[in-house]
C-alpha cells in the first residue's frame, strides 16, 4: 500500500478523493481534542483503500475539506468503514449536518462474530492480523503543530490495518450468514438524529431523583440554558456548570440571584455577574414539564414485582446461554431493559421480537416467559429444553 505524505493542500486532497470515489470501500479514522471545547476540535483525518492511504491535516492553512466531506456524505457507492466510529461520525455531522452513508463499523461486526461487546482497536488488529500496535502516540497532543512523524505513522496505521481487516471480516460474515444481521445496526448508527445536540433535549442527560413536573421543567430550562452558553463560548458543558450543580438548582431553585453565592459548584461571583443574570432568567422562565414529556416511572413495567424480577433474571440467563451457543455478543441480541419489559408482559416495540433477533433469541424468550421453555443441566452444561409440564398439559 502506498502511504502519502501528510496532505496539507486542497489540490492533493481533491486528487486523492477522486481516486477513493472509485473504491468499493474506504476506511476512516480521526484524531481530535475535546478537553477544552464544546465541539470536538478536528486535528487529523486518516483515509485508506486497498491501494493507498493518507493523513489529512484539517488545520493546514487554506485546506478545503469539501472534496473529502462530499465523498463521505454524498457518495452512496463507496462504503465507509470505521471502528467504534461514534465520535468520528459526530465530527462529520458537525461539519456537514449529516452522516456518512453507507457505513460499516467493525466493532459492531465483531459482536456478531463472537468477539465481545466492545472489542478495542488494538485487540481487533491483534486477533485478525497478529500485529501488536505501538500505543506510544495514542495520548499525544494532536492539536500541536508540526506533527511528529511517529504521530502520523501511528495515525495512518489505524486505517491501513482496518483496510486489511475489513475484507477478512466481510468474508467471515458471509460464510456465517450473519451479514444481514448487521444491516439494521449500521442504519441505526448512520441516523443523523443520533448526533444532533438539541438544546431542548439536553435535560435528558442529567439525572435527578424526582419526577415532579416543576423540578423537571426547571431541569429542562437550565440544561437548555447551559447548552446554549457552552456552545456560544465553545466550552465543555462542565466548564459552565457541572451536572450535579444543575440537578441541585432544578430541585432547589434560588429565588434571588444573590442566593447563587451559596450554591455549591458556583463561584460567589455568580451572585452579581451577567452569567448569573442569564441563569436566573432561565429559571424564572421555566414551566412545569408537560405530562407527555414526563419520563416513565421506575415501576413502569406492569406487574413486574418480585416474581417478574425473577423472570427477568431467567431471561438474562437465557440470553447468556443463547449468546454462548451461537457465539455472538449478548448485547447484539437483546438489552437488559428489553428483557425486563418482556418479563412485565410487553410484546410490542421490542427489537428482540423482530427479524433475525426473534429467530435467534426472541422466540425462545417468549416461550420461557409463557412457560413453554425450561432450563436443564445436560452433560454438565446448562441447556434450554421444552417444558415437560406444558407438554403433559397438551
Amino acid at each position: 500500500m502506498h502511504i502519502h505524505p501528510l496532505v496539507t493542500d486542497t489540490a492533493t486532497l481533491s486528487e486523492l478523493c477522486a481516486r477513493w470515489a472509485k473504491a468499493d470501500f474506504i476506511t476512516v479514522d480521526t484524531e481530535f481534542m475535546r478537553e477544552n471545547t464544546f465541539f470536538p476540535e478536528l486535528c487529523l483525518i486518516q483515509v485508506a483503500d486497498v491501494n493507498e492511504a493518507a493523513a489529512i491535516d484539517p488545520m493546514a492553512p487554506g485546506l478545503d475539506l469539501a472534496p473529502l466531506l462530499q465523498l463521505m456524505v454524498a457518495n452512496e457507492d463507496v462504503l465507509k468503514v470505521f471502528h467504534a466510529g461514534g465520535q468520528d461520525l459526530e465530527i462529520i455531522y458537525n461539519l456537514t449536518g449529516t452522516t456518512p452513508h453507507p457505513l460499516f463499523d467493525t466493532q459492531v461486526a465483531a459482536m456478531a462474530l463472537g468477539q465481545g461487546e466492545q472489542i478495542g482497536y488494538s485487540n481487533l488488529v491483534d486477533s485478525w492480523l497478529g500485529v501488536q500496535i505501538d500505543k506510544g502516540a495514542r495520548f499525544t497532543d494532536w492539536g500541536k503543530r508540526p506533527l511528529e512523524p511517529r504521530q502520523i505513522e501511528y495515525a495512518i496505521g489505524d486505517v491501513t490495518h482496518l483496510a486489511a481487516i475489513f475484507p477478512k471480516m466481510l468474508q467471515r460474515l458471509k460464510k456465517t450468514g450473519r451479514g444481514d444481521w448487521l444491516d439494521q445496526e449500521m442504519e441505526r448508527l448512520a441516523d443523523p438524529a443520533n448526533y444532533a445536540n438539541d438544546p431542548e433535549q439536553a435535560w435528558k442527560r442529567v439525572r435527578v431523583p424526582s419526577r415532579k413536573a416543576d423540578v423537571l421543567g426547571r431541569l429542562k430550562a437550565i440544561a437548555r440554558w447551559r447548552e446554549l452558553e457552552a456552545r456560544g463560548k465553545d466550552l465543555p458543558r462542565g466548564r459552565i456548570m457541572k451536572d450535579e450543580t444543575l440537578a441541585d438548582l432544578a430541585g432547589h431553585a434560588p429565588r434571588k440571584q444573590a442566593e447563587l453565592a451559596k450554591v455549591r459548584g458556583l463561584s460567589a461571583g455568580w451572585a452579581t455577574n451577567e452569567i448569573g443574570v442569564r441563569l436566573m432568567a432561565a429559571i424564572a422562565g421555566a414551566e412545569p414539564l408537560p405530562d407527555d414529556e414526563l419520563p416513565p416511572r421506575d415501576d413502569r413495567k406492569p406487574g413486574l414485582g418480585k416474581e417478574g424480577a425473577l423472570v427477568a433474571d431467567l431471561l438474562k440467563l437465557l440470553l447468556k446461554i443463547r449468546a454462548r451457543d451461537i457465539d455472538v455478543a449478548s448485547k447484539l441480541l437483546a438489552r437488559s431493559e428489553e428483557l425486563e419489559l418482556l418479563a412485565a408482559g410487553q410484546r410490542q416495540g421490542l427489537a428482540m421480537l423482530e427479524g433475525w433477533r426473534y429467530d435467534q433469541f426472541g422466540r425462545d424468550a417468549v416461550d420461557l416467559v409463557e412457560g413453554r421453555l425450561a432450563f436443564a443441566v445436560l452433560d454438565g452444561k446448562l441447556k434450554m429444553t421444552r417444558s415437560l409440564a406444558v407438554e403433559e398439559m397438551a
